[in-house]
């Protein structure tokens, strides 16, 4: 039996006891997850597609470590301008071990009930967050982050330079594993603190050396 199961924005097919690298996770070492956003089923030769998930349907993993990707090395140049930057990035990364696949009343069917409730309960805050755009700062002043990502960000609670700057780059990628493209998120927070700082001439020195927000 295996299946086809979207997990932090990338589809993987899975087996029991197969071990996985995916997109670095919130989750820490050794505790349990569930992915329930199941595509296909394949039991036997019975397939059974989702429209777009297969309802009950679950995979349960263990964390296992996190970790980092092999380096992948970047050049950059321009032509007859002299320019020529070289960067080196690892992606985060997390590996999980598949322990079990759920055909149907997967356990986490009944916590979706307490989430719609949650989802029913946030157009009552959704009034607050909207008085705060007023005070949002232009996060696509920061290299590597566009519109889409910065409206990615807007509705996860992150509006301000100081907000991003708290934030860490795993869970930064983790929010905007659904945009499409490779993004680097590592630097994004020392850049948000520079311009909530007010130092624009130094972030601006720092990011005409970047690449897409690479450092």
């Amino acid at each position: 039996m295996y299946a086809i199961v979207e997990i932090a924005g990338q589809q993987f097919k899975v087996a029991k006891d197969q071990k996985v690298f995916v997109h670095r996770l919130a989750t820490e070492e050794g505790k349990k997850v569930t992915f329930d956003n199941v595509l296909l089923l394949d039991d036997n030769g019975q397939v059974t597609i989702g429209a777009p998930a297969i309802n009950g349907a679950a995979v349960e993993a263990k964390v296992l470590k996190h970790l980092k990707g092999d380096k992948v090395i970047v050049f950059k140049k321009k032509r007859r301008k002299g320019y020529r930057v070289k960067n080196g990035h690892r992606q985060s990364l997390t590996e999980i071990v598949v322990e079990n696949i759920v055909a149907s009343g997967a356990k986490k069917a009944a916590p979706k009930k307490e989430e719609a409730k949650k989802e029913v309960a946030k157009p009552a805050e959704k009034p607050a967050a909207k008085k705060a755009t007023g005070k949002a700062d232009d996060l696509k002043k920061i290299e590597g982050i566009g519109p889409k990502i910065a409206s990615t960000l807007v509705e996860a609670g992150i509006a301000t330079f100081a907000e991003l700057a708290k934030t860490e780059p795993a869970k930064i990628s983790e929010i905007i594993s659904g945009v499409r493209g490779n993004h680097v998120t590592d630097t994004w927070p020392a850049q948000a603190q520079l311009a909530a700082d007010g130092k624009w001439d130094e972030l601006k020195k720092w990011q005409d050396e970047l690449d897409g927000g690479k450092a």
